[in-house]
């Protein structure tokens, strides 16, 4: 019996990997024919992620590149400096995504992928893997789940699900507001729920200024800290290429 625990808990923290690689090779394997490479870039007055900061209020840098091919299949990669807790010695973080997207119907598309967190300075372990999948219709309005083994660097599961809607005011001028609800029970025997809005104005191609205005539940304070968690804004230009 103990052998059975131990092959099941070992495909269990082999699974991401294994779904990681194989999108990847496919991936790969679709970009060889025909990609296209496109980034982004940002400087930000805090990194918010779900609703909570990972800069502890500071401001970030963050860049991305992503690799697609005409058969849908993507590889991406993120990155942007952190401040977590000083015993974690966590200054940066990668993110690597390999993934699918594409219509499936008239105004509906679908992107289903595997995300990967790095966090390459730090001296605990803290990466972790997240299985995603969004649902958008009609460009502007979008249902995302996202379902990892190992939520937030633990080894306990956890579920996080995001609404979303985008409204465009003219050429220049946008809104985008969203809500999440972060299943954490196995983690922290907690979960918690947060919002935002933005407002997005297109200066002039490619750069915009966005500003969002964050908000979590108490959940979220009691998981993370007041300091962490809790209503802030944030003010960020950005550019995408």
């Amino acid at each position: 019996m103990k052998h059975a625990i131990f092959r099941a808990q070992e495909l269990r923290a082999y699974l991401p990997f294994a779904a990681f690689a194989i999108v990847g090779a496919m991936s790969l394997g679709a970009t060889a024919q025909a990609a296209q490479l496109s980034g982004n870039a940002a400087l930000t007055s805090d990194y918010v992620w779900r609703g909570t900061t990972q800069t502890q209020g500071d401001a970030a840098v963050q860049a991305g590149f992503k690799l697609a091919g005409d058969s849908g299949f993507y590889g991406s990669v993120w990155g942007s400096n952190v401040e977590f807790a000083p015993d974690t010695h966590a200054s940066s973080e990668l993110d690597f995504t390999v993934g699918w997207a594409g219509e499936i119907a008239p105004d509906w598309a679908v992107d289903v992928n595997v995300l990967r967190y790095q966090y390459p300075s730090t001296t605990v372990d803290l990466n972790w893997t997240e299985l995603n999948g969004t649902l958008t219709y009609a460009g502007n309005y979008w249902l995302s789940v996202g379902w990892s083994p190992e939520a937030l660097g633990s080894e306990e599961s956890g579920t996080y699900t995001q609404l979303g809607a985008r409204f465009h005011v003219n050429d220049t001028l946008r809104f985008e507001a969203a809500a999440g609800y972060y299943f954490l029970d196995d983690v922290y025997d907690e979960r918690y729920a947060h919002g935002q809005l933005s407002a997005i104005w297109a200066v002039k191609a490619p750069l915009e200024l966005r500003v969002t205005a964050h908000g979590t539940d108490s959940g979220a304070k009691r998981i993370f800290g007041d300091d962490f968690a809790g209503s802030r804004i944030e003010a960020a230009i950005q550019a995408s290429f």
